[in-house]
This record gives structure tokens, sequence and C-alpha cells, in this order.
């Protein structure tokens, strides 16, 4: 009687060894995303950008907005930072009042989508010029 009780434990043991290998073990490694195509946009905002330089204001005024973004937290809204691994750019264009009218990120993707979104029609402090182009680099 010994017999069938020792098949049947080999036969547990073979069969919970093989379950084993084909379950994956949980990663804490992100799954491989493939870089998001460019936005052939981009270089003519950032380009825009650097044309407003050198000049102290808007050097001035480069701190000054970061400091105010950075304060009132705007690139939180959405959780867009979870939607890519991968950094995104976005150039903010902004009236004489300093509101957003329109941005350009320098990629497409879900990522920047939700950034143009959680950036449209923010309300910064007044640019030194208009319209003022501003880049933030998310990561």
């Amino acid at each position: 009687m010994r017999i069938p009780y020792f098949k049947l434990g080999a036969l547990c043991a073979v069969m919970l060894a093989a379950g084993c290998q084909t379950t994956t073990p949980a990663s804490s490694e992100p799954a491989f995303e493939a870089p998001s195509p460019a936005n052939p946009a981009f270089a003519g905002e950032m380009n825009k950008f650097n044309a407003q330089f050198p000049n102290d204001k808007a050097s001035k005024y480069e701190a000054e907005s970061l400091r105010f973004n950075d304060e009132q937290k705007f690139d939180r809204k959405g959780d867009c930072h979870d939607k890519s691994q991968y950094p995104v750019t976005i150039v903010l264009v902004l009236d004489a009042s300093g509101r957003v009218t329109s941005s350009t990120t320098n990629v497409e993707n879900s990522k920047a989508a939700c950034f143009r979104a959680a950036y449209s029609g923010v309300q910064f402090p007044k640019p030194p010029m208009a319209p003022y182009r501003k880049p933030i680099v998310m990561r």
C-alpha cells in the first residue's frame, strides 16, 4: 500500500514543479515601453523660446515662473507623470496676462496629452513680453 502513496506523492511533486515553471513571478521592473514619436512642431517652439534671450527680464521671469509652477503643483493634476516612463518637455505659450493660450510637447503620447490638458488655461504671473514661450521638463 505504500507504493500508491509514493507514486501519488511523486506525481504531486512533478505537477507542482511544472506549475512553478509556468507562473511568472511579479517583477518590480516596469514593462518595456517604446519611445513615443517626436512632435515636429516642437523644434520651432523651442527656437522661439531661445530667441527671447539674452534678456535680463526674461531670465528673471524664468526663475519666477518656475518657482510659481512648483508652488502651484500644476503638473500634479491628472496623474500625468505615471502615464509614461519617459520625460516630456512642454512649451507653454503665455499671453500678456500670463494665461496659457496653447502648448506644444516634444512627443505625442498620453502623458504629453495629459500635461497639455493640465496646463490649458493656467494663469502664470505676467510675463515680460507676449507671447512668451515657457518650457518645462516633466519627469
